[in-house]
This record gives structure tokens, C-alpha cells and sequence, in this order.
């Protein structure tokens, strides 16, 4: 028998893996090269060279007992620092190695500082559309999630209804800039009102509020458009960060936690979340890519490339009628689906072996995601069988 927590989630498995299986069964049985699978943010990008160029020489010159060894449940202290000088020089914060935390990617890191500072019954604010699995990480540890509706017009957070939304038991918010499924970056103005208003209200109900960051998409931003780094903004911010996206190593699961001084107890807030990485069941996080992190610390992937899939995705959606905001970054589109139902959508699009995903798995009907984070070609072949699917719906 399996546990009464496990059960609704066993019902509702992801709907973007099961998309993904979708996928796998569409192309053994078409081809690869005939299947437009738009369903899984996992990178086609190759990882940097000098992520492999790292990862050879450690293994060939570092002791192995230290490379493979446990550390601090904190991470390599080195690595940590070279992190944080990182930072420091890119966003011109104070951070040292103190404040940092390796994690098992930024999902291990959310849970973490959820297992850090939530009660039973306290509440944690996220802003639809969001990534759904943040309700579960939020039950892990008893706790309650609070939706904000979208903004449609924008998908900018609706602060208007925060504000109304946060209570004496509002415990943490979540954000993610830019925007898992959107692409949305949130801008300086919308940042300085939503730290204004958790301000107002820690006075108000005499409490610690925190916001917590999620930022696996941080480097990927177009046009120029500058991400803001949440701690200059507000004090109890906590920054949750993985090398999944912007080192294209989703499979290694490394990421960190940022808990400045400004935080509020930091000190025994970082402690515990030390604490935390370990009970969770993850100890520390993985040696070897630790190390190479901290080589590989100022490295990117290709970013023309993702652009290059952004606008060619975008003009032709647009080109055979559909609607969505053209992302600033990350790597997906929320495109808005011709039917009220969604899911009606994306099932005809099956049948030309489009994959996306429905918008209610966000907590935003009516909208699907694509992830273009696919080869080029894949693009490009997809687009007349985008054209003859709206034939369905015109």
C-alpha cells in the first residue's frame, strides 16, 4: 500500500512526462526526424567544451579519495566561493562562501529551504501560470499553497491580488524570472513593488516573510534584457539557482542556494538549511560537479542558438495565427490555444506529431507551452504541420 501523500500525485502524474513517453512512442514509430516534440525543457545544446575539458582533468590529476569524498554538507568550500566571487563581480553583491549552499539542482534546493522555514499549515504564495510541482514541494512539508491568478495581458505577477492574498500565516512567495512556461522576465518596476509590499506586510503582521527566487533560467535573457538579482531589492530574499539550463547539465543535478546576510537569523537560517541538505536525503551534493562548477563558473552555452529557435518559432506561430507573448527568456512559448479547451488542442495536434503541453498543468488554461529548446531543423519541419492543424480550427 502506498501512502495516502503519494496517492493524488500518483493520479496525476506530470503531464509533461507523459508527454515526453508520448514522444518516445511517436518517434519509434515515425522517425525521429517526423516527430515535433515541444514537451520537455531538457537542453539540445551541448554543454560547454570546457565542462568536458574539466570534468577529463580532475579525473585524470585530482586525488580521487577528495574528488569522490563527502565535503561539508555545504559543498567544496572552494567551489562555493568561487561562486560567490562570481556573483559578486556580475551583480555587485557581498556574498562569500558562507552563503552559499550546493544542491542537488534547484529543485533539491527549493525543498531545502522549504524544509528550512516551513511550519505545518503555513502558507507559500506562487504566481500562476507556475511549475506545478512547487504544491508538492510545499506538501512535502505540510505545508499550504496559495495561487495568485495570472495577468494575461502581461504575465507580469498580478500584485494587486498578493497583496490582498497574504495573511499572518504567509510564510514564503515563490517567483521564477525569467519564466517557466512564459518567458516572461519580470522587470525592475514590477520587482521594487512586489518587495514594497512584502515590506508593508512583514510590519503589518509582525512576521518574516521570505521570497524565494527560482532562477534555472537566469542566463537565458534575449535582447538585452537585464534579470534583476532579488537580493538587492529585498532583504529576506533566498535565491534557489541549478546549471541545468545555463550549463546544459540537467542530468548532473547541481545548483545552489544563496541565503545572504541580510536575512533574517541567517546565521541559524543557514545552519539549517546545511542541516536540511542532509536529512533530505541528499547528504551534499555530487563532488566531481562541483568541481567542475567551480572551473566552469563564468561559462555559458550558446544562447544565439536559442534565439535563433525563439524568433523563427515565434514569426511562424504567429504566421498561421496563434497568439502568445514573444518570451524575453528562458526557452519556452505560452502560446494561446484557439479553442477555450486546451487540451482539445493539443490532442489534434497529435495527430500531426506536434507535442505540446496543456496550460492547465501550469495553472493557466487555455494556453499551451512548446519548449524550443529542440535541434533547428525540428522548427523549421514543424511549422506546416502548425499550418495544417489551424485548418482545424479556422
Amino acid at each position: 500500500m502506498i501512502s495516502e501523500k503519494m496517492k493524488p500525485l500518483v493520479n496525476n502524474n506530470s503531464a509533461i512526462r507523459a508527454m515526453f513517453e508520448e514522444g518516445n512512442k511517436l518517434r519509434a514509430k515515425y522517425g525521429a526526424e517526423n516527430v515535433y516534440d515541444f514537451s520537455l525543457g531538457n537542453p539540445n545544446v551541448p554543454a560547454p567544451e570546457e565542462v568536458k575539458e574539466a570534468i577529463i582533468d580532475l579525473v585524470t590529476k585530482e586525488d580521487p579519495v577528495v574528488l569522490h569524498g563527502y565535503m561539508s554538507n555545504a559543498g567544496f568550500e572552494d567551489v562555493r566561493q568561487a561562486i560567490a566571487e562570481s556573483l559578486n563581480r556580475r551583480f555587485g553583491t557581498n556574498f562569500a562562501a558562507k552563503n552559499l549552499i550546493m544542491t542537488v539542482g534547484a529543485a533539491s534546493g527549493l525543498n531545502v529551504i522549504l524544509k528550512t522555514i516551513l511550519n505545518p499549515g503555513e502558507e507559500v504564495i506562487v504566481f500562476a501560470p507556475y511549475f506545478l510541482e512547487y504544491g508538492s514541494y510545499v506538501r512535502n512539508y505540510d505545508g499550504k499553497l496559495v495561487e495568485v491568478s495570472p495577468d494575461t495581458s502581461t504575465f507580469q505577477p498580478n500584485l494587486e491580488e498578493l497583496e490582498q492574498k497574504i495573511t499572518a500565516n504567509t510564510r514564503a512567495v515563490i517567483v521564477n524570472t525569467p519564466h517557466n512556461p512564459t518567458g516572461v522576465v519580470y522587470s525592475e518596476e514590477t520587482i521594487k513593488k512586489l518587495a514594497a509590499i512584502l515590506e508593508a506586510k512583514q510590519k503589518e503582521f509582525g512576521s518574516v516573510i521570505y521570497l524565494i527566487s527560482d532562477e534555472p533560467y537566469r542566463e537565458l535573457a534575449y535582447d538585452g534584457v537585464e534579470v534583476p538579482y532579488l537580493t538587492k531589492y529585498y532583504d529576506n530574499t533566498v535565491v534557489g539557482y541549478s546549471y541545468s539550463k545555463s550549463l546544459s547539465l540537467p542530468g548532473e543535478r547541481i545548483g545552489y542556494l544563496v541565503i545572504p546576510d541580510e536575512v533574517d537569523g541567517s546565521e541559524e537560517v543557514i545552519a539549517a538549511a546545511s542541516i536540511a541538505n542532509r536529512v533530505s536525503g541528499s547528504v551534499n551534493a555530487p563532488s566531481l560537479i562541483q568541481k567542475v562548477i567551480a572551473r566552469c563558473v563564468d561559462c555559458q552555452v550558446n544562447l544565439e542558438y536559442y534565439d535563433r529557435n525563439r524568433t523563427t518559432l515565434y514569426e511562424g506561430l504567429k504566421n498561421v495565427g496563434l497568439e502568445c507573448i514573444k518570451p524575453q527568456g528562458a526557452f519556452y512559448l505560452f502560446v494561446k490555444s484557439p479553442v477555450p479547451d486546451e487540451k482539445e488542442f493539443v490532442a489534434a495536434a497529435k495527430k500531426y506529431n506536434i507535442l505540446m503541453v496543456p496550460g492547465s498543468s501550469f495553472a493557466c488554461p487555455g494556453y499551451v507551452r512548446l519548449a524550443y529548446c529542440v535541434s533547428y531543423e525540428c522548427i523549421q519541419n514543424s511549422l506546416p504541420a502548425f499550418a495544417k492543424l489551424m485548418e482545424e480550427f479556422k
